[in-house]
């Protein structure tokens, strides 16, 4: 099996294996589902902390508004009447005004986050360094195990409206946002290594060679980006190193300058070579 260390840009993702005889259609379209799918994990990880400590979402008409408002326009948050956290809630205000302020008990809050760490766990780029590969039943597994503690803290489920909620439901509207630009589209994907294109139509092997044992760095892109910037010859950890080094020689360079100079200034030159008999 190829090791292929995916990243985007310069930062690592995670590992997969494929082998050499994999079409690279077939690959491209895997990893870039992977790479999407960590994504999704990572933005219901981050919605679900803002849900452990403010509730539910608020209706988008309701969404920025002060209490004063909301009751002069006579809007109603119907869904937070029916979308209680089990246990009963407690009113923790969202400043920022998308949240409805009741957020669920400590004892269902935990649950919330301890299921959260596991999730992240699993998508971490700690995975590279631990020589983990990532495949899409792990991240499927994630988002299972996200979807469960949901599940629990809100059995009554949650409003629509609410991202994560869409994001179970792959419903989610990432148009104008930030984390939209992160997604890649399985047909714009392109896969780089060794500052070539990776194209569909043929083999890995046709890249990497016959040897099964090929570990890889491969970057993926959108399409009409042009090549990635090439991998620096040492690493950045091996850089830390190199200039530990020097900065070392530097040092003892000037301790044996500074022996040298109280050599001198207690021997001088003229004593030392018989100068002065």
């Amino acid at each position: 099996m190829v090791l292929l260390h995916v990243k985007r840009g310069d930062e690592s993702q995670f590992l997969l294996q494929a082998p050499g005889s994999t079409e690279l259609e077939e690959l491209t379209v895997r990893v870039t589902r992977v790479y999407n799918a960590r994504l999704k994990v990572q933005r219901v990880c981050s919605e679900m902390e803002e849900l452990a400590e403010h509730g539910i979402f608020l209706p988008p008409n309701m969404q920025g508004l002060t209490d004063d408002q909301i009751e002069e326009l006579k809007l109603r948050d119907e869904w937070g009447e029916k979308c209680v956290p089990s246990g009963g809630s407690v009113f923790k205000k969202d400043d920022i005004g998308r949240r409805n302020g009741q957020a669920p008990n400590e004892k269902m809050k935990e649950v919330l986050k301890k299921t959260i760490e596991e999730a992240r766990a699993i998508i971490s780029k700690k995975q590279v360094e631990a020589g983990v590969c990532v495949t899409m039943e792990m991240v499927k597994d994630a988002l299972d195990q996200l979807r469960g503690a949901v599940m629990i803290v809100y059995p009554m489920g949650l409003p629509p409206y609410d991202p994560i909620r869409m994001e179970f439901e792959n419903k989610e509207d990432l148009s104008g946002t930030q984390a939209g630009l992160n997604v890649i589209e399985e047909s714009e994907a392109q896969l780089w290594w060794a500052a070539k294109e990776l194209r569909r139509t043929k083999k890995l092997s046709d890249y990497v060679g016959k040897n099964e044992k090929t570990k890889i760095i491969a970057k993926i892109q959108q399409r009409g980006q042009g090549a990635p910037a090439r991998e620096p010859i040492i690493s950045s950890a091996e850089q830390k190193q190199l200039m530990l080094y020097y900065h070392r020689r530097q040092e003892e360079l000037k301790k044996w300058k500074k022996c040298l100079f109280s050599l001198r200034v207690r021997c001088p030159l003229s004593s030392v070579t018989g100068s002065g008999r």
